[in-house]
């Protein structure tokens, strides 16, 4: 795994690279947008699981996303309740969005900020990524940096002096490598229909008055 300052991942990513990064939940298998299908390839992932964007802000999220303004109002609104935090919100995608990151073409793009402020700062450099756990499909999801860094040994990741220099100018810890790097909980996973939430994966977030489905 090339571990590389902030500069040259945000470089690498830019042209196409795979990259991993913590975040509050498992860490993150990322690539931009357009290049999303590297991490299909990567994963041997079924087209059929979209990928999740992920991104600093709800600013840089919104392009991906298109409804009314009244539905913009209420997307806006549990975003700003519930993000930074564990909850992927499943949205109508806009023309912007890239094939590579829905093969299935379903219209809709899950979308996240994550509560972890070292994701949080590198997004804000590299803009959205799209993002999945990183793990081979159909095992668990990896949770240390270590084991990520034994099982793609192709993806950038941050060296340990970037991380510290992230870290002290965040005033938060950096964990060892070969520590879990979030909860070891999915996010929960919602989709806005007919006027409302429905549940498509319980996780670490739990919202009032939605309905499984």
């Amino acid at each position: 795994m090339p571990q590389v300052s902030l500069g040259e991942l945000v470089t690498a990513v830019q042209t196409g690279e795979l990259a991993s990064f913590p975040t509050d939940t498992v860490p993150a298998l990322a690539a931009r947008p357009e290049a999303g299908d590297r991490i299909y390839t990567a994963k041997e992932r079924s087209p059929d699981k979209p990928l999740i964007l992920m991104g600093a802000s709800f600013d840089e999220l919104r392009p991906y996303i298109t409804g009314t303004e009244a539905e913009l109002a209420q997307w806006s609104a549990i975003a700003a309740q519930y993000w930074p935090g564990a909850l992927t919100l499943v949205l109508p995608a806009s023309d912007r969005l890239p094939p590579a990151m829905n093969p299935q073409k379903t219209g809709t793009v899950g979308l996240r900020i994550p509560n972890h402020p070292l994701a949080r700062h590198l997004l804000g450099h590299t803009g959205p990524l799209a993002t999945t756990s990183a793990n081979r499909s159909g095992q668990p999801p990896l949770e240390t940096m270590a084991a990520i860094e034994a099982s793609f040994p192709q993806v950038f990741t941050l060296d340990p002096a970037a991380q510290a220099e992230i870290s002290a100018l965040l005033q938060t810890e950096v964990l060892p490598a070969d520590r879990p790097q979030g909860s070891g909980l999915p996010s929960t996973v919602v989709r806005w229909q007919d006027g409302g939430w429905a549940v498509l994966r319980s996780g670490a977030v739990a919202l009032p008055k939605v309905e499984p489905v």
